[in-house]
């Protein structure tokens, strides 16, 4: 399925997408890591960690601008929000499209990430090697727009979390299906209604709920 309206931004890459999926080259674009916040102190150390480990083991690492941010315009969230690993890092330095920062620096860019309630992405090419990892809007993102308008779930992995809601708890406010972009949660006769099967773990839902009625747990 495909929008509408031609997008050739988005056209191109699930082009490239489909030909790397035919020959083998990748099993996904994209995978979603869970914010850090939304996961209690036991069982945040895991993601945290991948996030950390990604770094630790990064031979560099650089920043740059979210190229789709940048293109669509849609938001205000900030741009200097991508981060890129190794060769690809040297290659944008050396184009002056990027800058090399510390581990340190990264850590903050991905907490004020979280502040803004953007979705952690890491980005793969072929031979299955993570050379990015971007911290993502609904209505930019280049991966998210394909998962929502083409109906490519197949591009884009869960996290290894799933939400787990107490409805006792719920007092049905709906902030929560604002802050779902995969559309887990919608409204049913003044109830909110959670469909865990297409919930990706992202955790913003956790984030933004007064009531601690939502709580990650591993799939």
């Amino acid at each position: 399925m495909k929008p509408k309206n031609k997008d050739p931004f988005l056209d191109k890459r699930v082009a490239r997408y489909d030909r790397w999926l035919a020959e083998d080259k990748i099993a996904y674009s994209s995978k979603v890591i869970p914010i850090n916040e939304s996961l209690s102190s036991q069982q945040w150390v895991l993601p945290s960690e991948q996030v950390l480990t990604i770094f630790r083991n990064a031979r560099s690492i650089a920043l740059t601008e979210c190229e789709c941010r940048s293109y669509y315009q849609r938001c205000d969230n900030p741009l200097d929000v991508c981060f890129l690993l190794n060769d690809e890092a040297d290659k944008y330095v050396a184009l002056g499209e990027a800058r090399p920062i510390s581990i340190e620096e990264a850590v903050e860019v991905m907490r004020v990430a979280d502040e803004r309630g953007l979705i952690h992405l890491s980005l793969y090419q072929p031979d299955h090697q993570l050379y990015a990892l971007c911290n993502c809007c609904s209505c930019c993102c280049h991966d998210l727009q394909i998962v929502r308008l083409y109906d490519r779930k197949d591009v884009m992995v869960q996290s290894e979390y799933v939400a787990m809601q107490d409805d006792e708890a719920c007092s049905h406010c709906g902030v929560c299906i604002d802050r779902c972009i995969f559309d887990a949660r919608t409204w049913r006769d003044g109830y909110v209604v959670y469909d865990a099967q297409s919930c990706y773990g992202c955790g913003l839902c956790v984030t933004t709920c007064s009531e601690n009625a939502i709580v990650m747990e591993r799939r």
